[in-house]
């Protein structure tokens, strides 16, 4: 829809000038198409130098998705699950040093706890972890995945410090990458695969399993960005969580995996650390306090003849110091 004056007439929009929503997905109708053409040539192409700072990220995920496929060739599906949320990891480690982030004693120590459930997952693969595909190669799926694990971290920190340091839509954003990221992998296509694709076609190879894969990808994207504006970080440690589940039950299935001790002690460890990551900073600092008080309170004995001091309200109007308590309590300074 197009911009409205405070008099009820279409107010004049020039190149570059489009309603808030022309980006939101539905809202590009007929009235509003030149201006949402013109607002993208005047953010693509006119102000090319942001659209240049998006080509980094564009071709690090570029760089991981095929990563991940090497890996996932190379590795059973349920330790390939384990071993990816080493992402968590780094971009914890990529936050606090682009971004000064600080994390809280409960997120290093579940880091740490991740990073150990991943190491027993490794060493229990490397030990044989039951029968195997010959043209697997167990160390270049681990190295593939620590690869793509460390370009996600960076990448995904590197795009959030340019959607906070810009004006730009999240939208725009996502379109940018998104031109990006197709020349680079048509490029790559061509490069690796370009006599097959002019003798056979594009859609060569496109079975319904292949179509299958595709449109999970695409929808997995869509289903991450509902839960994240929907959900809250406990629900998605919970999401990840089944996913580790589910894979290792579809390899059981599927596959013939193996599941021996040591793949569901460092699993166990990998799952609770995904949860404990993502515990709000309030919850970790009552989780905290909680450890802390299992040593026994301080009592001062108070003088003989003396009154009582007075008792101090825990309710400070800190939602991190009180996450349960309602959002009304919290707004009680300056009410």
């Amino acid at each position: 829809m197009a911009a409205v004056g405070s008099g009820g007439s279409p107010a004049a929009a020039g190149p570059g000038t489009v309603s808030a929503g022309a980006l939101e997905p539905g809202t590009a109708t007929a009235g509003n198409v030149k201006h949402l053409v013109l607002f993208l040539h005047e953010a693509v192409l006119v102000q090319y130098v942001d659209t240049l700072k998006l080509a980094v990220p564009s071709l690090i995920y570029t760089l991981q998705n095929n990563l991940q496929y090497v890996a996932i060739s190379n590795l059973p599906a349920a330790t390939f699950q384990v071993t990816y949320q080493l992402k968590i990891l780094t971009t914890a480690l990529f936050s606090v040093l682009m971004l000064n982030r600080s994390l809280s004693r409960l997120q290093w120590a579940s880091l740490l706890l991740l990073f150990t459930g991943v190491a027993i997952v490794q060493a229990q693969q490397a030990g044989g972890g039951g029968p195997r595909p010959l043209d697997q190669n167990p160390g270049a799926g681990l190295a593939a995945v620590v690869a793509s694990c460390l370009s996600s971290g960076f990448a995904g920190v590197y795009f959030e410090k340019i959607l906070k340091g810009s004006s730009g839509s999240v939208w725009l954003r996502n379109l940018q990458l998104g031109l990006f990221g197709t020349a680079l992998g048509l490029v790559g296509l061509w490069w690796a695969e370009g006599t097959a694709v002019a003798h056979r076609g594009f859609f060569f190879g496109y079975t319904p399993a292949v179509w299958g894969v595709v449109l999970n990808q695409a929808f997995g994207g869509l289903l991450v960005a509902v839960v994240v504006k929907y959900a809250d970080n406990i629900l998605k440690g919970f999401a990840t969580s089944l996913s580790i589940v589910l894979s290792t039950v579809a390899s059981i299935r599927l596959f013939g995996f193996h599941v021996d001790p040591l793949f569901a002690l460092g699993a166990g460890l990998v799952i609770g650390a995904v949860y404990l990551y993502s515990l709000p900073r309030g919850v970790a600092k009552a989780i905290a306090s909680t450890s802390a008080s299992t040593s026994g309170p301080c009592t001062h004995q108070q003088p003989p003849g003396q009154p009582p001091p007075p008792q101090l309200s825990s309710h400070r109007g800190d939602v991190s110091t009180e996450p349960f308590l309602p959002k009304l309590l919290t707004k009680v300074k300056g009410s």
